[in-house]
């Protein structure tokens, strides 16, 4: 039996925390410049750390880690097992 799913913002996760993105809720060119980092629906993404403040998220597909701003990674739904 699958264990169900539950749809988040990429900025509601914790650091060491896990998930598959669903969809990029943004601006064509927002949605263009994470398209060419390797953000895609179906891409496994990690929370590495959250700076204080409402400060960055550094997020990591692969083997890439990427610095996203909080308010372009609550554009980013992701499903968390």
């Amino acid at each position: 039996m699958k264990t169900p799913e539950f749809t988040h913002s990429l900025s509601d996760l914790a650091p060491g925390e896990s998930a598959t993105i669903v969809s990029i809720q943004t601006d064509d060119a927002l949605r263009q410049r994470l398209l060419a980092l390797g953000f895609r629906a179906g891409k496994h993404i990690e929370v590495i750390r959250r700076a204080s403040f409402s400060g960055p998220l550094q997020v990591r597909i692969g083997t890439t880690d990427i610095l996203l701003r909080r308010q372009e990674a609550a554009k980013i739904t992701v499903n968390k097992p």
